[in-house]
């Protein structure tokens, strides 16, 4: 790439915010989170200084795959409101410095879409893959009720029918596998676009994008499905160029050039955020990768596959797109998870905060809220032996019933609330200073104010071990201790003595850092200052 694409502005400066709606706060009392309680939960937002926020999937379903489902991509699902809701919920967020971003998934529908319903009684329609046949993997093939029979291709569970992207290699014995350019796939992509055509104009300033890169078939080096995405980005940039897209992909090094604004690192592609974040102590039983993360109390992880990762993905990236770093997500273990407590996490938040990154926090992770084991199946959270119901439990506002999440009875939560009686909650971490909360609030207030903190500019490491020690665009020093003893670092010779911004637990001496347990330092570089 030569050409500069355009990025908005707002999210080369934006601190995300991830939202699981049925797991927020619920406004009508039915046990199951909604928009308005979203809406009514924005002062909180606003006061931590997110600057954006991504809805998971909020469109009419029959949720069999808690909403990732869609029944009808231009209609709020009633469980969460309406469609005016919707409209209330994006002004009430403007008016305090806060996009809403909705998640889009185009690689699939539920069966009880029209268009399936359509397509399953109708021989010649290819909106979705069909085969008179089971062809391979059987497995992913399932018996059509309609009137055509056949099999139809489904993406994860039967009720998630794949919409037909084309093949980037077809085959003339193997007749499903049509060509990119084929009816079928040139009508799903043009909904694409009308789908988020239809949401832009109703003021929603971008989507986040489920399995981005699975669009397109049997796509070698996902080059067919880098060319749609590429298409999408080049309508948007003449049509919004004010909303942005954020990929599900988890290779921003194939993504970004693709034509995302940004893409994420994810727990199922490559190592960079399990080698950070990961539980890694088996406690959990679903998500350890068997070897020690850097945010690991006896100091045993490593940042370099991280960094390794970020290099890699930063050069091919080159300037059109930013990074997202989650602290967890609906399918990934929260930062506080098994023997990890909320007090151990903070060092996790000034990394995420200092990095050119774009940072991306989930809901409840601001005030440490834990993976809670031993939960139900609900809506398909149990994948395989993926047990992510752990990290959708409801968001803890106060000490009330049901941590003030719903005045529902407690057995019609849509997921029990975190048993543990002392599990922390908004209010509580509000009138603590010493709070994970304040923490992450000075962080990122601290991001908000100093440019040379945010997505872009240079990252210079001086010291990969613990303490990790960086220095962010030669004017700002970071010190980030993630174990549980002390750490120093040697430090190169400072012009003056650095103005210390955000410190919690770190100390300067002549010509090294001294790190406490979990602690991390913020600084301005004297020269910097003085200019």
């Amino acid at each position: 790439m030569t050409e500069r694409r355009h990025i908005p502005a707002w999210l080369s400066d934006a601190v995300l915010y991830q939202i699981y709606p049925q797991s927020f706060a619920d406004s009508n009392g039915d046990g199951i989170g909604d928009l308005a309680g979203i809406t009514e939960h924005l002062d909180h937002l606003a006061w931590l200084g997110v600057t954006a926020v991504w809805l998971s999937p909020c469109f009419a379903s029959e949720f069999g795959d808690a909403g990732y489902d869609v029944a009808d991509y231009l209609t709020i699902a009633p469980r969460y409101g309406t469609n005016e809701d919707a409209a209330v919920l994006i002004d009430a967020a403007r008016s305090r410095g806060i996009r809403v971003m909705l998640d889009l998934v185009p690689g699939h529908t539920s069966h009880r879409h029209p268009w399936f319903r359509e397509s399953a009684h109708t021989p010649g329609d290819h909106r979705y893959i069909w085969s008179e046949t089971i062809a391979s993997p059987a497995r992913d093939w399932i018996p059509n009720q309609g009137a055509r029979g056949g099999f139809y291709l489904a993406n994860f569970y039967p009720i998630q029918p794949a919409l037909n992207f084309g093949y980037a290699r077809p085959h003339p014995d193997q007749p499903w596998r049509q060509p990119v350019d084929a009816e079928g796939p040139r009508a799903n992509r043009a909904a694409l676009r009308e789908i988020m055509d239809h949401w832009f104009g109703l003021g929603v300033s971008g989507f986040r994008v489920d399995m981005a890169y699975s669009l397109v078939k049997d796509d070698p080096g996902h080059v067919e499905t880098g060319r749609l995405w590429g298409e999408v980005r080049s309508w948007i940039d003449r049509a919004h160029p004010d909303c942005a897209l954020l990929a599900e992909w988890g290779d921003p090094a194939v993504s970004i050039p693709a034509g995302f604004h940004s893409d994420f690192f994810l727990h199922f592609n490559g190592p960079a955020l399990r080698s950070l974040w990961d539980n890694g102590t088996g406690s959990q039983g679903v998500w350890a990768d068997g070897k020690p993360c850097w945010l690991d109390a006896e100091g045993r992880g490593s940042l370099t596959p991280f960094l390794d990762a970020w290099r890699q993905a930063e050069a091919a990236a080159d300037g059109h797109g930013h990074i997202a770093l989650p602290t967890a997500n609906h399918d990934f273990s929260r930062l506080t998870c098994g023997p990890r407590t909320r007090d151990m996490v903070a060092p996790g938040f000034a990394l995420q905060l200092t990095w050119p990154s774009l940072p991306v926090i989930y809901y409840g992770d601001e005030i440490g809220m834990r993976y809670v084991p031993g939960l139900p199946d609900t809506e398909g959270s149990q994948l395989g032996t993926e047990a992510r119901q752990g990290s959708r439990t409801p968001m803890q506002w106060d000490d009330g019933p049901n941590a003030g999440f719903s005045t529902a009875p407690a057995d019609a939560l849509y997921l029990p609330v975190d048993p543990d009686p002392g599990r922390p909650t908004v209010a509580g971490s509000r009138a603590d200073p010493a709070s994970l909360l304040h923490h992450v609030r000075r962080l990122i207030a601290l991001r908000r104010s100093t440019p040379a903190l945010g997505s872009s500019g240079p990252v210079e490491v001086l010291h990969r071990d613990y303490p990790f020690v960086y220095t962010r665009g030669g004017t700002h020093l970071v010190v980030v201790n993630a174990r549980g003893s002390q750490a120093r670092a040697p430090l190169p010779a400072l012009a003056g003595a650095p103005r210390p911004l955000a410190v919690h637990g770190v100390r300067l001496a002549e010509g090294e850092a001294v790190a406490d347990p979990f602690s991390y330092g913020v600084y301005e570089l004297a020269a910097a200052a003085g200019q």
